[in-house]
């Protein structure tokens, strides 16, 4: 008797609250991938509810109405994140800094307008410990909002992007306020001028970081900018303003500049470069996209950074002088970019690649006047490539690719959009073991026998497929059986394939986002086992799937919640549909353009009850059928609605597309 009382007892009592704190921390550490994850891990019990509710702190809700819940159950978060609450005001603010108070650290609230000076100065006064802020995207803070700001002294971090209404009066005040500040972004904040930015590199003397893009700023902030002595980083694109003979004046650069970006400078060449980087021995990052012709005395200018690794020149004419002059610096260069530059040619790009060996990453999307030539001295020289784009490189012959396979097997990232690659150069590549994301939109060279190489690649995580007209069933369910942990496919416009495709598909649970627009095949049947097996899909968009309709929304709406966008314009998709993909809390985002089965009524039904929406797509008819209080009452719950007066388009040819889209360049 007495052992069996003993055994009743040890039965009661739950073994997992004899694991301390610590270990539970540590199991809770590499669950933090999947959220229902961490949720049933919080509904083991009591002790690992608790517990779980300490560990976290990072939280990005998606709809503000539960914030005041959502705080009160994980009060001990650091970081707050309300980017996909588009109506966070000062009632908000108030709970957050009234909860979260010293143990808040970070806040980002670069999606919402809507809050002022009292919400903002509720932070700074009740969270102390608050040492980053990003208010990005708030167009109507005015000076009032800036001077609360001012009152947060522990700043470190802020972020002020296209708040047009302050002027240098409240970047004075936060001059003032927010000595320790080391980062802060101005870009588009048109109302501050030389002097709020002057005040900034006067009072702040830890800035490290500096973004003043698009600024009516001239030369007379400079020397004060540039005397800053931990200044690493300064971003000047779209500064018209300054120039070479601005630049000329300068007496000295800043020694302790790190990355440099002046981009869209166009008044800026290399004499004005040369003043502004003089000095500047420990430069590593250097972008000048968009900006004057690269030539032989711009490289020449340069030449003397021996530190430098990172060089982007995306959008610039450039010359073959130039290009070899780059060649030539004593420096070996990790990452450089060349996108969409005019001028690029073998002749040069070959001189430049095989004087620097160490390149890590390489992009030449739309150089189109290089060939095999080119690619037989990057894989011949930069056999340590991680990262290779070059969409659009449409005179590169099929037989070149088979040399980035063979060369260049540390590739994880491989953009081959619109190429000539065929069967065999995939083969080819099938031997880049660490590859992850490969594009191969509009090759239509390719077929299944050359993607069942690429099931080989275990680690590929992205694979976008987009118009490869030649793809069918068999070639993804190569890709299913090897790739597992596949995360994100595009098969968009792929017209052979069918609902076989996506039952192999579903094996992926890692899959979160979707993309089959124009798969005519494609039926309810193909997506309930997407929906089924795919639980983390956050985006999905099922354009011109004729075939899919009611059927395909019911296993969505109760398996897919956690997903955020979804385009259903031209499916067969009724109000039903809608009506219970509406339960889906977390949507944010749909396209619905072209439903036949879809009424004003049913429309107006489904807005009404998808809480969590900010942004609808709508064709234009609409806008009359439905009343104008209904549009401002979404509205004011922060949905934003865009209009589209597109009539029905019929479907081209994979090769009548690309033909027409090699016309729209040539113009």
């Amino acid at each position: 008797m007495k052992r069996q009382k003993t055994t009743e007892t040890n039965s009661n009592n739950n073994l997992f609250d004899l694991l301390s704190e610590e270990i539970i921390f540590s199991i809770l550490d590499f669950i933090n991938t999947n959220p229902f994850d961490r949720k049933s891990f919080s509904l083991v019990c009591k002790s690992f509810y608790i517990t779980e509710s300490k560990h976290r702190k990072n939280l990005k809700p998606l709809r503000q109405e539960h914030l005041p819940r959502i705080l009160n159950r994980y009060p001990h978060v650091n970081h707050l994140d309300l980017s996909l609450c588009p109506r966070i005001n000062d009632s908000y603010l108030t709970v957050v800094s009234n909860i979260c108070k010293d143990s808040l650290k970070s806040i980002d609230l670069s999606r919402s307008k809507f809050f002022s000076y009292n919400g903002l100065m509720s932070l700074a006064l009740n969270c102390k410990n608050l040492v980053s802020i990003d208010l990005s995207n708030a167009t109507e803070l005015r000076d009032a909002a800036a001077a609360a700001v001012a009152e947060a002294k522990n700043l470190e971090r802020l972020w002020l992007g296209r708040c047009k209404l302050i002027t240098d009066m409240g970047i004075g005040c936060i001059a003032v306020g927010c000595k320790k500040l080391r980062l802060i972004s101005l870009k588009w904040c048109i109302g501050v001028s030389d002097l709020g930015v002057g005040l900034i590199a006067v009072k702040c003397k830890e800035i490290r970081s500096l973004d003043l893009s698009y600024l009516p700023i001239t030369n007379k902030c400079l020397p004060s900018i540039l005397k800053l002595q931990y200044l690493e980083d300064i971003v000047v694109e779209g500064c018209f303003g300054i120039d070479d003979d601005s630049l000329a004046a300068l007496k000295h650069g800043c020694k302790s500049l790190k990355a440099l970006d002046m981009s869209s400078c166009q008044n800026i060449s290399h004499v004005g470069l040369s003043s502004l980087i003089s000095g500047a021995g420990s430069l590593q990052q250097l972008t000048l996209a968009y900006g004057s012709p690269v030539t032989l005395s711009l490289a020449n200018s340069l030449k003397s950074l021996s530190m430098l690794q990172s060089v982007k020149l995306d959008g610039c004419v450039v010359t073959s002088a130039g290009l070899t002059a780059i060649g030539n610096w004593c420096i070996a260069l990790s990452e450089l970019s060349l996108s969409k530059c005019l001028g690029v040619t073998d002749e040069g790009l070959s001189s430049l690649v095989t004087k620097h060996k160490d390149l890590k990453k390489l992009d030449i999307t739309c150089c189109r006047k290089i060939t095999d030539v080119s690619i037989a001295y990057i894989t011949s020289s930069c056999t340590n490539l991680t990262s290779l784009r070059m969409e659009s490189c449409t005179l590169v012959p099929s037989e070149a690719f088979v040399l980035i396979g063979q060369r260049c097997q540390f590739l994880e990232e491989l953009d081959l959009t619109d190429n000539e690659i065929d069967d065999e150069g995939l083969k080819s590549i099938s031997r880049c073991s660490e590859l992850s994301s490969l594009k191969l939109g509009i090759c239509l060279n390719i077929s299944d026998e050359g993607l069942s190489h690429i099931g080989k690649c275990s680690k590929l995580a992205e694979l976008d497929l987009y118009r490869s007209a030649g793809i069918t069933d068999m070639g993804i369910l190569a890709i299913s059986r090897g790739c597992s942990g596949l995360e994100m496919i595009n098969m968009s416009y792929c017209i052979d394939i069918t609902d076989s495709s996506l039952l192999s598909l579903s094996k992926c649970s890692r899959l979160n986002t979707f993309e089959s627009r124009g798969c005519p095949l494609i039926t309810s049947l193909g997506l309930a086992a997407i929906a089924v097996g795919c639980k983390q899909l956050i985006k999905l968009d099922i354009k011109k799937c004729h075939n899919i309709g009611d059927a395909a929304m019911l296993p969505l709406a109760h398996f897919s919640q956690n997903l955020r966008q979804i385009t259903l314009s031209y499916s067969s998709v009724t109000d039903v549909g809608l009506l219970a993909l509406a339960s889906i809390s977390c949507l944010q985002s749909m396209t619905i353009l072209h439903l036949k089965g879809l009424t004003p009524s049913g429309l107006a039904a489904a807005l009404l009850a998808c809480g969590g929406l900010t942004k609808v797509k709508l064709h234009i008819s609409f806008k009359s059928l439905l009343p104008q209080p209904l549009f401002e009452h979404l509205e004011a719950r922060g949905c934003v609605f865009e209009w589209r007066d597109k009539e029905f388009q019929a479907e081209l040819d994979p090769k009548c597309y690309k033909l027409q889209w090699e016309d729209i360049i040539a113009q």
